[in-house]
């Protein structure tokens, strides 16, 4: 198989991934009042030019300072996802040690394993949903996903739905989790995305069960009225039993959506920042509503600078970058599977309504540029 044959099998896999270079490892523990996990992207080994972008207004974050285009951190070496809250960014040391152990990080000293791993870190809220408040990732669990990372093959497949930070994931009273996907842009340049999808808005149009992201590509599967009326019974007979037992219950909701958007193209540290900003176009396509005060929504970019970027073709990647973050999030509800636990009754979209595919599945040229 040539390079360009190459090339275009991994793109196949529709995923993060894509982008060469990235590698992707989940970790996850359920059961005896667990529901919950860890995701670890892990950047090529001289790491990648990042940038970030928090909207939602409770953002549990770490060393999200560094990725500021005024100060000195040139490339980080991987970014953490986690369940857990505030106490999950503790699954980031697991990830600089290993880092650490494979003397990959910021050289500080004379002895080449004198050196400290970049490591951006954000979580959701999933405390409870498996039944035990104290059930969270921790450094172990970062370290468990950081080697599942490495252990795979540079073009791997990403393993999407109820696993890593997605474990414990919930979209508006149906299971979330995790989803990825990818485009090549005309110049060769390839655009992916993971997206670990916890929001306390809704993937669905209530007026019909059609998922917005696949209404923004105009190309829904429309379930009929009368399944609409049964999948929005079950879900409420849902939300009501959930409400009888632990944290699930919360109000207002605690969530946040967060996504790890990255491309080939060599982009500076202010065009990775613009990046992640635009990203967020496409979750408010596929989340409504999205970005609220008990969210943290924030997408991290990469950048691993292997195919040079003229000034015309940003606007192309910036395009992309939010394509393929809708089609992520559609991915992720289709990909989940439903929780039935002591923290609550959590269906999946597939038990609502089947596990009917879109009539014709949403392409990035559907949806509208910018």
């Amino acid at each position: 198989m040539d390079t360009h044959d190459a090339q275009e099998a991994r793109l196949s896999r529709d995923a993060l991934t894509d982008v060469p270079g990235l590698r992707v490892g989940h970790a996850q523990r359920t059961g005896d009042g667990w529901l919950t996990g860890t995701t670890v992207v892990l950047a090529p080994e001289g790491g990648a030019v990042a940038g970030v972008d928090a909207r939602g207004g409770a953002p549990g974050t770490r060393e999200t300072d560094a990725l500021d285009p005024r100060n000195v951190v040139e490339r980080i070496h991987a970014v953490v996802l986690s369940g857990g809250s505030a106490f999950g960014l503790d699954a980031a040391s697991g990830t600089m040690g290993w880092l650490e152990e494979q003397g990959r990080g910021v050289p500080v000293g004379p002895d080449p394993s004198q050196v400290v791993p970049v490591v951006p870190a954000a979580v959701i809220f999933d405390l409870g949903r498996g039944g035990s408040w104290q059930a969270r990732p921790d450094a172990a669990l970062g370290r468990e996903a950081t080697e599942a990372a490495a252990r795979t093959e540079e073009g791997a497949p990403v393993t999407e739905g109820c696993v890593g930070a997605g474990t414990g994931a919930v979209v508006g009273g149906l299971k979330g989790g995790i989803g990825t996907a990818s485009k090549r842009l005309p110049s060769g340049v390839v655009v992916g995305v993971l997206v670990a999808l916890n929001a306390a808005g809704s993937a669905t149009d209530p007026a019909t069960g059609a998922l917005y992201g696949e209404l923004a590509g105009g190309r829904p599967r429309i379930p009929s009225e009368d399944e609409h009326a049964e999948a929005e019974m079950l879900l409420a007979e849902a939300r009501e039993e959930t409400g009888r037992r632990t944290a699930g219950s919360l109000r207002p909701a605690l969530n946040t959506t967060l996504a790890v958007v990255a491309t080939d193209a060599a982009l500076s540290k202010p065009q990775a920042q613009r990046l992640a900003g635009s990203a967020h176009d496409g979750l408010a396509r596929a989340v409504r509503p999205i970005h609220l005060m008990h969210d943290g929504d924030a997408v991290f970019s990469l950048s691993t600078g292997e195919r040079p970027l003229d000034a015309a073709e940003f606007n192309d990647v910036l395009a992309a970058g939010a394509d393929v973050v809708t089609r992520a999030v559609v991915k992720a509800v289709r990909a989940a599977e439903g929780v039935d636990g002591p923290g609550g009754v959590f269906p999946s979209y597939r038990d609502l309504y089947g596990d009917g595919e879109p009539l014709q599945g949403p392409r990035d040229e559907d949806f509208p540029e910018g």
